[in-house]
């Protein structure tokens, strides 16, 4: 939208708001200042290896080997390449590695750590042609301006009282700050609960969230209709009425 001109076509915004359905019990609706999602790359790594027979391993590279050998070095990043204090995300499958983080230093310092790695595997393992690397699927930071969110936030608590909660961090990721970065304005982005209070509640008391409770994207991950449709119409409403008429 935006490469075909939404900016133009729109003009002039103030403030751009999101909100998405999160596996919190239905009726809640959370926020948080600073950043909210994680930043997150895929990325493509081509390996050429050089065949043999199966009889002959001192003729070939074997990039079974060499991506195995990838593989577990690329687990040492979190754990010995960045700070206590930060948090990144680095999974391999396939041998794709995608990141998550919340900082853009340490998203560099991941991907950084990710192509120095593989390069100095190939070396070892003699490889034929230097690896290749293409970056895709790539989602910028979700970072909730401070004074945004705090007009959004005390909106939510004046009318949804305690079902008003502040939102943990979510290792996921989204396009939509793309948008409030070309049109140059704040942006605030917020989660509504979609599961049933009493699936939720039984699963906190038994302390089986992470194994009751289905995530995002999951085949199994259904948000029940009510109270979520309600909240949610109410939580957009309450936070545009938090600036119309209501400028600086």
């Amino acid at each position: 939208m935006i490469d075909d001109g939404l900016v133009d076509l729109v003009g002039h915004v103030d403030v751009a708001p999101a909100q998405h359905v999160l596996p919190f019990p239905a009726g809640t609706v959370g926020t948080r200042t600073g950043p909210v999602l994680s930043a997150a790359d895929s990325m493509t790594i081509t390996l050429h290896g050089r065949g043999a027979h199966g009889s002959m391993p001192q003729a070939a590279v074997d990039p079974v080997v060499l991506a195995a050998s990838i593989v577990m070095r690329l687990q040492g990043i979190v754990a010995r390449e960045v700070a206590l204090g930060d948090t990144a995300v680095v999974t391999v499958g396939s041998i794709q590695a995608g990141t998550k983080t919340f900082d853009e230093s340490v998203r560099s310092t991941v991907l950084d750590a990710i192509e120095r790695i593989v390069r100095a595997e190939c070396e070892a393992s003699r490889c034929p042609r230097d690896p290749e690397f293409e970056l895709y699927d790539r989602y910028p930071l979700t970072d909730n301006d401070a004074a945004t969110t705090d007009r959004v936030a005390q909106a939510f608590t004046d009318h949804f009282g305690d079902a008003a909660i502040t939102l943990p961090q979510q290792s996921a990721s989204e396009d939509f700050s793309d948008l409030p970065r070309a049109f140059g304005v704040p942006s605030s982005y917020w989660g509504i609960g979609g599961i049933d209070p009493d699936t939720y509640r039984a699963a906190e008391d038994a302390g089986r969230v992470a194994d009751d409770i289905p995530v995002n994207h999951s085949a199994a991950f259904a948000p029940v209709l009510q109270p979520t449709l309600t909240t949610g119409t109410e939580a957009l409403v309450v936070a545009a009425t938090a600036w119309l008429g209501h400028r600086g």
